[in-house]
């Protein structure tokens, strides 16, 4: 594993996977060489992420982009080393389980659902067909002025004290800070 130079890999990975996307190529599986499956894997992150990310980034206007995807990777990386020690859990989210899209906390709506989502991307149990920071996320983030990386790591943070995430949520919605 390289650490120093993380993102210039991920980024030859990101740029590789939004090519052959936009190119007509479909399916997370193959766009990866059993070598960058290994080094992907060693950072925490599934072909199934960089392919989420490529597809958005090409049927939505360049969104996420990169740099979002690159933040987002960087927190999920950290928790997978350092709080995960390198291994997976081999637990599956179940999105069912979930708050429902339109409910809401002090009034803003979609925040009960995107706590146990971010949870499930942080210790990496997102189900293939569920992607952190896809189109009805993003409208979250962007309507509270929230990045997603920040979200991730606030819930890393606040680990459980799904009471501390919504107050913060809150204050950050109205500007506080």
């Amino acid at each position: 594993m390289t650490h120093y130079t993380f993102a210039k890999t991920f980024r030859a990975l990101y740029d590789k996977a939004v090519s052959l996307y936009a190119s007509g190529q479909r399916g997370a599986d193959t766009y990866f060489t059993a070598d960058e499956n290994a080094w992907l894997a060693s950072n925490g992150i599934t072909a199934q992420h960089i392919y989420d990310y490529a597809e958005d980034q090409t049927n939505y206007e360049g969104e996420p982009g990169y740099d979002i995807a690159l933040g987002i990777e960087y927190v999920r990386r950290d928790y997978f080393l350092n709080v995960q020690h390198g291994q997976p859990t081999g637990v599956i989210a179940d999105p069912d389980t979930w708050p429902a899209k339109n409910a809401t906390a002090e009034g803003i709506e979609w925040l009960p659902r995107i706590i146990p989502k971010a949870r499930a991307k942080l210790r990496g149990e997102l189900r293939s067909s569920t992607m952190y920071a896809c189109g009805g996320d993003r409208k979250f983030f962007m309507a509270n002025d929230i990045h997603p990386a920040e979200f991730l790591n606030l819930v890393w943070r606040f680990d459980g004290n799904d009471a501390a995430i919504i107050d913060w949520a809150v204050r950050r919605s109205s500007g506080v800070f």
